[in-house]
């Protein structure tokens, strides 16, 4: 029999989360606590973590891997060449994969698919920017069934429509902070390929150059069947039973 716990995501500020799955799981999405200026201070530690993935290499999306991999050993999913550098590293229990494969991890379902962006580490040793990989989107499957969609740092593409088509995501995390990623009308256009049942808008307001709003987003989809759900960072959205 499946779980039948709630299903609780909670926003640490820019395009962090943190899931508590039906079934007890602990994991967490894009590790940027320490220097995320928008993460609460209470925020920015952990008790546990099971999951841990990563969507491309910028030090907002995984400049806190490698301490909190190594302090709480969670499995690690990310794109090959993240895995390899993060390995480089000494963290443990990396899961490499690419995009349109699916991995399952501790009773957990992964795909990778497509994001348009960039991506790149920073070198220790000299500062230069080295290869990670390409940028993706990942699709958490739930012990119930429920798919929640990280679209990473992304812009609108057509093809979320075969997303849709291929993976029914039902909660939909979208940037929507313009200028590196969508903006709220880039974002609206997604929800129309996407048809989720409800979306939280990310990637916004933790830096001036992000100029986009959620209140501008959220007028843009007013005409769309979508609950737009509008968190606070560190604020918890909770779906009962796991399943929408």
């Amino acid at each position: 029999m499946a779980p039948t716990g709630d299903f609780a995501i909670t926003w640490l500020g820019h395009s962090t989360f943190t899931l508590a799955t039906p079934g007890g799981k602990r994991v967490l999405i894009d590790p940027w606590v320490g220097g995320n200026p928008a993460c609460p201070e209470e925020a920015k530690s952990f008790d546990a973590l099971d999951l841990m993935l990563i969507t491309h290499a910028h030090f907002d999306h995984m400049g806190d891997a490698v301490p909190l991999a190594q302090a709480h050993t969670p499995q690690v999913v990310a794109i090959f060449e993240i895995c390899q550098w993060l390995e480089g590293k000494g963290v443990a229990n990396c899961n490499p994969m690419g995009k349109s494969g699916t991995i399952e991890v501790d009773g957990l379902k992964v795909t990778m698919v497509e994001a348009q962006h960039s991506a790149g580490l920073l070198d220790d040793d000299d500062g230069r920017l080295i290869y990670g990989g390409e940028p993706a989107g990942l699709i958490l499957g739930l012990e119930t069934g429920l798919r929640v969609y990280h679209a990473g740092d992304t812009g609108v593409f057509s093809d979320m429509g075969l997303i849709r088509e291929l993976y029914e995501p039902a909660v939909v995390l979208l940037p929507i902070g313009d200028r590196f990623t969508m903006g709220p009308r880039e974002a609206a256009y997604a929800c129309d390929l996407l048809k989720p049942k409800v979306v939280i808008p990310m990637h916004y307001g933790t830096f001036p150059l992000l100029t986009g709003t959620p209140e501008e987003f959220q007028k843009l989809v007013a005409d769309k069947d979508v609950e737009v759900v509008v968190l606070a960072p560190g604020e918890t959205h909770t779906i009962s039973g796991g399943t929408l």
